[in-house]
């Protein structure tokens, strides 16, 4: 059975400006993705690389906001694989955005080999696993999509580094209580360091962090006042609505 025929759903996301395919069970598009896509700045005729695209959720929003964006989704996994692929058709994107199946962590040999060659991206971006599992889930995708260890993210940055061409843009998201490794990580290759931290609501913690980081510069780190998902009462902000709903570009 092919995974457009076995158990997913189709979903609109943005707003209905992309449609998505997607399994039922194991990780799905959420607000991470979509917040990963905003915050990400390239312009048309770049080409952008989103490192364990799942179905391209986030590669695809970025596609539809900027107009001639060439992008590679790179995915481990063969049914998200197929699906990224097959999004990309079914939003008339795949004249521009294409799915190839890697491991992130495969050499530099085997992405060259996928037509990815080192320095020929003007951006990378990237929604790790990031959660250490102390149990890890028995479902394969959602173990595949959130668990880590505790060098993943080091690798992965090790490959948008090699990936980006000299002024390349890294852009992440990740845990707000992980800010610490995502500094440590970026700290040997990438410099002008842009945090902008996500709140839920007005005085809670942050929850997500978005990153984005230059290669080879050595402009000092800036952190940028937090991002509100929800107001008090919990309704959704006007500035979450742009982005969200609206496929409105975060401004760093």
């Amino acid at each position: 059975m092919s995974p457009e025929q076995g158990e997913t759903s189709e979903d609109a996301v943005l707003g209905g400006r992309l449609v998505l395919r997607q399994p039922l069970r194991g990780h799905r598009v959420g607000h991470d993705a979509i917040l990963l896509a905003a915050a990400t700045s390239v312009k048309s005729g770049d080409h952008a690389i989103d490192l364990g695209s799942g179905v391209g959720g986030a590669g695809l929003a970025l596609a539809r906001r900027i107009e001639g964006l060439n992008v590679t989704l790179v995915e481990i996994d063969p049914v998200l694989t197929a699906l990224a692929a097959g999004n990309a058709q079914r939003n008339d994107l795949s004249d521009r955005v294409r799915a190839v199946r890697l491991d992130v962590e495969a050499s530099a040999a085997d992405f060259t080999a996928a037509g990815l060659a080192p320095a020929a991206a003007a951006c990378v971006l990237m929604n790790p696993p990031f959660n250490v599992a102390q149990q890890p889930s028995p479902d394969q995708a959602r173990r595949l999509a959130h668990a880590a260890s505790a060098a993943t993210l080091e690798r992965w940055l090790r490959a948008a580094a090699r990936l980006l061409r000299p002024d390349g843009v890294a852009t992440l998201i990740w845990r707000a209580d992980g800010l610490a490794d995502v500094l440590a990580a970026l700290d040997k290759v990438f410099g002008a360091i842009t945090v902008l931290p996500v709140h839920p609501k007005p005085a809670a913690p942050a929850i997500r962090v978005l990153v984005r980081a230059t290669k080879g510069s050595r402009a000092p780190l800036v952190l940028l006042p937090g991002f509100l998902l929800a107001d008090a009462d919990g309704k959704p902000t006007a500035a979450a609505e742009a982005v969200l709903r609206e496929g409105e570009a975060l401004l760093f």
